[in-house]
């Protein structure tokens, strides 16, 4: 069992940068590749970012691919996104989850599920 747990969220001018955080509790976090998602209102959630468990592969959406880092530290059980030149159309709940696998990665299943933390982006 995985627990995951958003944090950083916030409001930020177009142009600016967050980073969030998600936190991951159990002693087999390490062995899950890790994805983010988001949700923006009206609209179905999409995929962000992914990472494996090493760190060692990763592959974002063509959308944030130059602006965004998805990173890990496996001593802290914590992933991170760090996020630059946001846009407005950035503005969404972003979700970390994590995956078995990285096949289930590449297939797009997670496991397990995060609550989410609220981005939005002001024009």
């Amino acid at each position: 069992q995985v627990q995951l747990v958003e944090s950083g969220g916030g409001l930020v001018q177009a142009g600016g940068s967050l980073r969030l955080s998600c936190a991951g509790s159990g002693r087999t976090f390490s062995g899950y590749s890790m994805g983010w998602f988001r949700q923006a209102p009206g609209k179905e959630r999409e995929f962000v970012a992914a990472i494996s468990w090493s760190g060692r592969s990763t592959y974002y959406a063509d959308s944030v691919k130059g602006r965004f880092t998805i990173s890990r530290d496996n001593t802290k059980n914590a992933v991170y996104l760090q996020m630059n030149s946001l846009k407005p159309e950035d503005t969404a709940v972003y979700y970390c989850a994590a995956a078995a696998s990285w096949t289930r990665v590449v297939g797009g299943s997670y496991d397990y599920w995060g609550q989410g933390t609220q981005v939005t982006v002001s024009s």
